[in-house]
C-alpha cells in the first residue's frame, strides 16, 4: 500500500506521520521534517531519521545556491544523509517514510530518482506532499497513491487508518479522502 497526507502548512502532517512511525516500530525507515525557530520565527528545517539522527536541510544562513523563497537549501548535504537512507529502507524491505515530497528535497536528483522508484515498485511507504503539485512527481503520487487530506477534524484518527492501511488491514490504492 502506498499512503500520501497532504493538507494545509501547519495542520499536522509530520505529526501523523511520527504517531505512525511510532505504531510501526521498526517496519518502518524513513525520514520527516521539523522547522527550528530562533527568536520565534522559523529560522530553518532539519531532516530527522527514524534512527533519531538529524541534519540541517535549509535555513536563512545556509552557505548554499540553492533556495526555496528565503530559505538556502543544503542540497548536498540532504543527498549524503536522507537519500541513502530511504535507498537502504526500500532494499530492507521497510516502510518507507518521506516526509516530504516537496519543493527543498526535490532539488535533488537523487531524491527524484528514489521517489520514482517508490512510485514505479511495489513498495509499501508513507508521503506527505503538499497540496499544490510542486512538481511532476507529487503530480503522480497524487494520482497512484490513497491520498488523505488531512485536517482538524480527521489528524487524531489518520495515524491509525495509515498504520491499518500499510499493514494491508484495510483500504483501497487511488481513492482520494476528504
Amino acid at each position: 500500500m502506498k499512503v500520501a497526507l497532504t493538507g494545509r502548512p501547519g495542520i499536522g502532517k509530520t505529526t501523523a506521520v511520527k504517531r505512525a512511525v511510532s505504531i510501526l516500530g521498526d517496519k518502518a525507515k524513513g525520514f520527516w521534517t521539523e522547522e527550528i525557530r530562533r527568536n520565534g520565527k522559523r529560522w530553518g528545517f532539519k531532516v530527522v531519521r527514524t534512527d533519531g539522527k538529524e541534519e540541517l536541510l535549509a535555513s536563512t544562513e545556509a552557505d548554499s545556491l540553492f533556495r526555496v523563497g528565503k530559505y538556502r537549501v543544503l542540497v548536498e548535504q540532504f543527498e549524503r544523509f536522507a537519500v541513502p537512507f530511504v535507498s537502504e529502507a526500500i532494499d530492507e524491505g521497510k516502510i518507507v517514510v518521506v516526509d516530504e515530497v516537496g519543493k527543498m528535497e526535490l532539488l535533488s536528483k537523487s531524491f527524484q530518482r528514489v521517489v520514482s522508484r517508490l512510485i514505479d515498485e511495489d513498495i509499501a511507504c508513507l508521503l506527505t506532499i503538499p497540496i499544490k503539485d510542486v512538481h511532476p512527481l507529487v503530480a503522480r503520487i497524487r494520482k497512484e497513491f490513497k491520498v488523505i487530506h488531512l485536517t482538524v477534524e480527521n489528524r487524531n484518527e489518520v495515524p491509525f487508518e495509515v498504520v491499518k492501511l500499510l499493514e494491508g488491514r484495510d483500504g483501497e490504492k487511488g481513492k482520494e479522502r476528504l
